[in-house]
């Protein structure tokens, strides 16, 4: 084996997890209790990726460094795009770039619009008093979304867990769903790119698109300079894996892989959890350890 060739699948072969989300955004655990909870189940680099905010990257990167463990600076951006909300992921990022900050602070103060308006739809379907149960949950109220929704509902007994939530409430096109135009592709790419980064589209598996609808997203995507799509990920299925592997081979997208984790009880795969990227696909941070 030439060396070239054994480096390429070493870095393939390391535990990796660069989709996990803090308090800061939408998950349960502190970014220094995710490093600690990371490390412990061995992975050796890892990004913490909070919706549309930066500020959890300090105090994830300086836990991550104590601990031994390579940390990669990330953000998961909202975009709407043919009509559905879609994320992606900015990797490696400087998180102190003024065009990336100033975009992101744009997204969240959407939020708290979109937060009122879906508490006056489910209180309108008999759930009372839901955007202060939401509250409780947000660790950042300016990034109340969804999930915190989602949970209050299961706490206060409405729903028996939290995909019962979405069928029946919070998924797109059900009642108390909030559509809110988010950033355009165009923008979180060229956000993501200015600040160094490289921009993976998350979890494709998740949106409802048809098949030319997403070979149109895929060229845009290409074409704004976006380089990589998660092919491993917590949110997709075994035949995902695969699916999205042959398409990452079909545009030279470079392979991603994250639990996209927010909660030890919620969690379809812990941090560390995931399978190995197939050895023939070059990795997202294949130069970056």
């Amino acid at each position: 084996m030439l060396p070239s060739e054994f480096f390429r699948i070493a870095r393939v072969n390391i535990k990796v997890d660069l989709h996990s989300h803090s308090v800061v955004s939408d998950g349960v655990l502190a970014p220094s209790e995710l490093a600690a909870r990371a490390h412990a189940n061995g992975v050796q680099l890892w990004a913490l990726t909070d919706h549309d905010e930066l500020s959890g990257i300090a105090e994830a990167r300086q836990s991550a460094t104590s601990l031994g463990m390579s940390y990669v600076s990330g953000v998961e951006v909202s975009v709407t795009w043919g009509r559905q909300t879609i994320h992606v992921l900015g990797l490696n990022v400087d998180e102190t770039n003024a065009g990336l900050n100033a975009g992101l602070a744009e997204i969240r103060a959407g939020r708290s619009v979109r937060a009122r308006e879906m508490a006056d739809r489910l209180t309108s379907m008999g759930v009372p008093d839901s955007y202060a149960g939401a509250m409780k949950f947000a660790g950042n109220p300016s990034l109340i979304s969804r999930t915190h929704f989602a949970r209050f509902l299961v706490e206060q007994g409405y729903c028996k867990n939290m995909q019962m939530v979405f069928d029946k409430y919070l998924g797109e096109n059900k009642p108390a769903n909030v559509q809110v135009h988010w950033s355009t592709l165009a923008q979180a790419v060229s956000w993501i790119v200015a600040a160094g980064g490289r921009a993976a589209i998350a979890h494709p598996g998740r949106y409802d698109y048809s098949p030319m609808q997403f070979d149109a997203l895929f060229d845009e995507f290409k074409e704004l300079g976006g380089t990589a799509i998660e092919v491993i990920t917590g949110s997709h299925t075994s035949a995902q894996y695969v699916q999205y592997a042959g398409v990452a081979r079909r545009y030279g997208f470079l392979a991603s892989c994250g639990s996209d984790f927010h909660s030890p009880t919620e969690a379809r795969l812990d941090l560390g959890e995931l399978p190995s990227l197939p050895s023939d696909l070059t990795p997202v941070w294949h130069d970056w350890v």
